[in-house]
């Protein structure tokens, strides 16, 4: 899906701009005018999608108001993954992670989001 501006504002060798762009292969789960959800390659839960904007964004420490409508749907977004996956409902439940910067283990630059479920998850996380 084609969003018209979008190219202008992909960051060359970006993995996740790589898959909004459809050049590189990922399990799709979910795409909008805004998002794009991918199964993870490497999962740390029986359900666990990335949700990322199509804009690229580095993480959310850049995100400014200008991100305002992106920010909004990435939200809605996972929430509608959580639904499709079955795991919204009142008795299962989801985390959603933003990881910024190397300490936080963020490996890549591209602002997402992580739709956890499942399994039950301790607190507090890492």
């Amino acid at each position: 899906m084609s969003v018209p501006g979008a190219e202008r504002h992909r960051v060359e060798g970006c993995l996740f701009c790589g898959i909004v762009a459809g050049d590189v292969p990922a399990e799709v789960v979910r795409s909008d005018a805004h998002t794009v959800a991918f199964r993870d390659i490497n999962p740390a839960a029986p359900v666990h999608v990335l949700v990322v904007p199509r804009r690229h964004i580095a993480n959310a420490a850049e995100v400014t108001a200008e991100h305002a409508a992106e920010v909004a749907a990435l939200f809605a977004a996972a929430r509608a993954v959580a639904d499709a996956e079955g795991v919204s409902a009142p008795d299962r439940g989801y985390r959603l992670v933003a990881n910024v910067g190397p300490d936080a283990l963020n490996s890549v630059p591209h602002l997402h989001l992580h739709v956890l479920a499942g399994r039950r998850f301790d607190w507090p996380p890492g």
